[in-house]
């Protein structure tokens, strides 16, 4: 899954892509390198970050997913907690609601997924943007999310959304420490109990600088390390910034046995 803010205060690249031309320019590229399927985002979720009102999220990814949609084949997602989002963003062409609130920030959300038949990803967060990092605690970070993520997995079955149409998410770096994202990363096989598809957004997080020592240190290469442990461990969507390396790590690390001879579902090669 490639990844396309379309904000200008995204922890990462912020400001790269806020407008639609580069929005769309950057997905295409996207697309071309690789990825399965591109997520489209308009509203920060970095610790602290301001919310963004409904208009200008709409505002943001609408005119990107339309043109997106009729230029790719690949599957475009919709990163948002809001439902009206959701639904201009589906009724545009994406065809995934990716909600960091697991589906429970909007009452309308789920109804939304059940009218549009979209696929939903449910992720789990400890608070919201604006308050998860000042002091996420658990008794048992790995079983806590599972049992959170089980929770949500029957709410969205007893409400009509489809089994086959839900993936599911920890939510590394929503609301938990650097031992936390350690330890779900892990551990992220436990999630496959659940007997649903797993999505991990690992990319360029802050845990990875930690890990490096250097909070300033480019961190494409950590994000690939970790993406290769989310791999071997067979997480079915790997969300990332920097499609390319990735996929053309993930190719090496399945040709040399790194996933006991399973193969992975990796787009085409990117035409020369």
């Amino acid at each position: 899954m490639g990844i396309v803010n379309v904000t200008p205060d995204s922890f990462s690249d912020g400001g790269q892509f806020d407008c639609t031309d580069a929005a769309v320019a950057h997905g295409l590229q996207l697309a071309a390198e690789g990825a399965n399927i591109i997520d489209i985002g308009g509203e920060s979720t970095r610790p602290y970050a301001d919310p963004v009102a409904e208009q200008e999220e709409f505002d943001r990814v609408v005119p990107v997913i339309t043109e997106l949609a009729k230029r790719i084949e690949v599957p475009i997602s919709v990163d948002t907690s809001k439902s009206a989002v959701a639904r201009a963003a589906v009724e545009a062409g994406a065809e995934i609601i990716n909600d960091i609130t697991g589906l429970e920030g909007d009452a309308e959300m789920a109804e939304v997924a059940i009218e549009t038949k979209a696929g939903v990803c449910a992720m789990h967060m400890q608070g919201t943007p604006q308050t998860m990092q000042d002091d996420p605690r658990y008794d048992d970070v790995v079983e806590d999310i599972y049992k959170y993520l089980q929770q949500r997995l029957d709410d969205l079955l007893q409400k009509g959304i489809e089994a086959e149409r839900i993936c599911l998410d920890p939510g590394i770096g929503f609301g938990k420490t650097h031992q936390h994202n350690l330890t779900l990363m892990a551990c992220c096989s436990r999630f496959h109990e659940l007997g649903q598809p797993l999505l991990v957004g690992h990319s360029r997080k802050g845990f990875l600088a930690k890990i490096l020592g250097d909070a300033e240190k480019e961190r494409t290469f950590a994000t690939i390390g970790s993406s290769l442990s989310l791999a071997g461990q067979g997480i079915q969507v790997i969300r990332v910034h920097d499609v390319r390396p990735v996929r053309e790590a993930l190719l090496a690390f399945e040709a040399t046995g790194g996933i006991d001879g399973k193969e992975l579902m990796l787009a085409p090669p990117p035409k020369s």
